[in-house]
């Protein structure tokens, strides 16, 4: 295991994904975490994340005392090698000149983070920093210097300890990734063994092991993560798993049928349950978006709960989590914010009558999707695009009523029907409506229109930790502005999001 140890960069979840993608196993942890949780772990190295604060500055996080003594690599990028330098005694100051966007640096040494690399040659990496390291302590040695700055990176040979002024888990470093790989495989001599099949077996066992006997219900929405969660949990205690459909009157056009039809030659047990009635009448009035979130997922478990009592020896709850989820929702960061509630982890109450299992919590999208295919599942069923599990309530900017909800659900339908025809779903991570509360004046068949707005987004992305608007061809855009204000009553308007993550996140709320 390669440990995160997250100081509040906005790219933190980039290193757990880079790590990942070198097939190791790695996991993120708050930098305010003490050194015998470190130690438990047992890690086989640990890289401490970047940060927006300064680390020269009183109030700045620190490295919990200790953690630099177990005996473990350590790769500080950006802040992280400012602690670095800072707690081995030398200085750190406001450099004359801030770098952000791709700078390219020399590198001075070709053994173990630049292991491949030519000495004297350059290589661009991707910057997002004011400050510089002013000295280094002695014995250190640089590895890497910029016309800006004369130590991009650094090595103290005796401890293992390494630092990168730079962001080498962005995709505009150039050759970031190999350096990551050099840090994990070369330095920290970790095994590229973290595969979906090695998962599949890891989990199966943790699965029995957390419900040895009883009964299992599973949420499920017809979506990528609670489709995999169910296959694996089906795969683990076969007929001791009943999934219980919820169809909460917020899902898309066609995902009841797709629910009842396409998933029932998976062997499993579905029962569904029609509770869009209540689910609308708990929303009534709502338009805080973490209250939506609240309710959607306290309704949920209370369905669940009532679906227990129906079948004998129901003891455990389980549902797709995702570490995306875990991450947003319950934040690891120390000096950051939460960005939302995921229903999944965040809408629980405390009393649940079931204990919870989240077999896929410790996986990304698109390793969901690898373990989907492993399992044998249906490719038409892990190409499935995300759709959050509050599902329309989240993509109706403020109150939720019954008509909304038409309305988004015909315009959504609409969206993705045209990105099909086109071609263009092919490339997209995500394309769908947003009803936004907004009235704007329009003409329909020579009348005066007062009528509300759909915002079309669409995204390109690899995993959801980070995206980019796409970017959809004119006459795409035409087909579906077009059919949208012609076919759905009420809007009058469409306009086009092109804003990425970050600063956007990919839903409205």
């Amino acid at each position: 295991m390669i440990l995160v140890l997250d100081f509040g960069s906005q790219y933190t979840q980039l290193i757990a994904r880079r790590v990942r993608e070198s097939r190791v196993y790695c996991e993120i942890l708050p930098c305010t975490v003490d050194v015998d949780e470190v130690a438990r772990r047992k890690p086989t190295g640990i890289i401490l994340s970047g940060g927006p604060a300064s680390v020269y500055v009183p109030t700045a996080p620190q490295l919990a005392r200790g953690i630099l003594d177990l005996g473990v690599p350590v790769l500080g990028i950006c802040y992280g090698m400012g602690i670095l330098n800072v707690q081995a005694g030398a200085s750190v100051a406001r450099a004359d000149r801030r770098e952000y966007g791709r700078t390219p640096i020399e590198v001075l040494d070709d053994h173990d983070l630049f292991r491949g690399f030519v000495v004297g040659a350059h290589t661009t990496v991707w910057m997002s920093h004011g400050d510089r390291m002013e000295t280094l302590p002695d014995g250190w040695s640089v590895l890497a210097r910029s016309a800006n700055a004369p130590i991009q990176a650094f090595r103290d040979q005796t401890r293992r300890l390494f630092g990168v002024q730079f962001h080498p888990e962005v995709v505009h470093s150039e050759r970031g990734t190999e350096m990551l790989a050099n840090f994990v495989h070369g330095v920290c001599g970790a095994a590229p063994d973290w595969t979906p099949g090695s998962f599949i077996d890891q989990a199966v066992a943790r699965i029995r092991e957390q419900a040895p006997v009883g009964r299992v219900i599973c949420g499920l929405s017809g979506g990528v993560d609670s489709t995999v969660a169910a296959a694996l949990l089906h795969r683990a205690i076969g007929e001791r798993l009943t999934c219980i459909f919820v169809d909460n009157g917020l899902l898309r056009a066609g995902d009841r049928a797709m629910v009842e039809e396409s998933l029932a030659h998976l062997g499993l047990d579905i029962r569904t349950i029609d509770a869009g009635t209540r689910f609308l009448a708990a929303l009534k009035d709502v338009a805080d978006p973490e209250v939506k979130r609240k309710r959607i997922g306290n309704l949920f478990v209370e369905v669940f709960d009532e679906a227990a009592q129906t079948l004998d020896d129901v003891r455990f709850l389980a549902q797709g989590t995702l570490y995306p989820d875990v991450i947003e929702s319950v934040s690891v960061r120390g000096p950051s914010a939460t960005i939302k509630t995921h229903h999944n982890v965040g809408g629980l109450p405390e009393r649940m009558k079931l204990k919870l299992i989240e077999p896929l919590r410790e996986l990304f999208k698109d390793e969901v999707r690898a373990v989907g295919r492993d399992l044998g599942l249906a490719e038409e069923l892990i190409a499935r695009e995300p759709f959050p599990g509050p599902g329309l309530a989240v993509r109706i900017v403020g109150a939720v009523d019954p008509e909304r909800v038409a309305r988004v659900r015909a315009a959504d339908a609409i969206v993705r029907d045209e990105l099909r025809r086109s071609g263009e779903s092919r490339r997209i991570w995500q394309g769908f409506a947003v009803l936004l509360p907004v009235q704007t004046v329009g003409v329909q068949g020579d009348e005066r229109t007062y009528d509300e707005v759909i915002a079309l987004r669409a995204v390109e992305s690899q995993d959801g930790m980070t995206a980019d608007w796409a970017r959809l061809s004119h006459e795409t855009l035409e087909s579906i502005a077009r059919r949208i204000t012609n076919e759905v009553r009420g809007i009058n308007r469409v306009v086009y999001d092109i804003s990425s993550k970050p600063p956007a996140t990919i839903e409205w709320e």
